[in-house]
């Protein structure tokens, strides 16, 4: 028989995976498999009918309870907020790798704090985690009733304000690429091309790094703040190519120390929408191994 810790260590990337999904912080996803591991090993076994799903149960339970906490310490968060980024470092291992292929793209994350806590634990158990309803009825202390509701609206809410784009990583390098290349030419009508007419930037700084205090929209007003910033700079700045994420996406380098990391959305033709975390609290060890 598998000893507890080693029943933990078999489901915890699925584990990990929820928790970040729900925090969008590392340390606080760290945090919950703690307590859930804690709680896990002053269980009688004998008791448990299935592991892996006490395990969930504990683990949505306890993240819901700190999402709760972090949902008023965000409402006075200074401008918008964002998800700590995931390096190529977080997600080296295949196990993880796999639970995090389904989405957890930085656009898809921000879009999920339109959600109440149970809305998302929810949503995430049912369209991402593909749990049925009577586990998730079971993790939440709810009807099936009440969950297929809770989903329907968190699914509603989710794609009238979702833009899917089925873009490849090729493709998607490609066009960071281009935006590279505008931002070393200091033109602002190369920089203004790159961005959809429709486009978002939404830039978190959390009152601790330069960052737009709102979201800007349009290419226009998008391609002012860039080109205003290749003239402060002069030079004095690069970008690399890194996954974030899962995806490729960009680190900005100013005199030689990281300042942003970024994801885009992308057709392949026009960047549009444009998520960039300055927060150095979000970005401490992002390079790290």
């Amino acid at each position: 028989m598998s000893s507890k810790a080693d029943i933990f260590t078999q489901h915890r990337p699925r584990l990990w995976g929820v928790a970040y999904r729900m925090l969008g912080a590392k340390a606080d996803a760290e945090d919950v498999l703690q307590d859930a591991y804690l709680r896990w090993h002053s269980t009688d076994s004998a008791q448990v009918e299935s592991p892996e799903a006490w395990l969930m149960t504990a683990t949505t339970r306890l993240s819901i309870d700190r999402l709760r906490h972090r949902k008023i310490e965000r409402e006075a968060y200074f401008g918008p907020w964002l998800p700590e980024p995931l390096s190529a470092a977080d997600t080296q291992t295949p196990e993880v790798a796999a639970e995090l292929d389904s989405d957890v793209s930085i656009a898809f994350m921000a879009m999920l704090e339109a959600l109440s806590p149970e809305e998302r634990a929810a949503f995430i158990l049912h369209d991402i985690i593909d749990d049925d309803y009577a586990d998730i009825a079971d993790a939440l202390g709810k009807s099936e009733a009440a969950c297929r509701q809770m989903v329907h609206r968190a699914r509603e809410r989710v794609t009238s304000r979702r833009r899917r784009f089925v873009v490849d990583d090729a493709t998607r390098t490609r066009m960071l690429q281009k935006f590279i290349c505008a931002m070393a030419t200091g033109d602002r009508q190369q920089i203004k091309a790159v961005f959809d007419e429709n486009s978002v930037h939404v830039s978190d700084g959390g009152g601790k790094a330069t960052a737009a205090h709102r979201p800007l929209h349009g290419a226009e007003r998008i391609s002012m703040l860039w080109y205003a910033v290749t003239r402060r700079l002069s030079g004095d700045f690069r970008y690399s190519i890194v996954r974030v994420n899962g995806e490729p996406g960009l680190a900005l380098f100013i005199r030689g120390r990281l300042f942003a990391v970024t994801a885009v959305e992308t057709d392949g033709e026009k960047i549009h929408g444009y998520y960039s975390i300055t927060n150095p609290e979000k970005l401490q060890g992002f390079l790290a191994g």
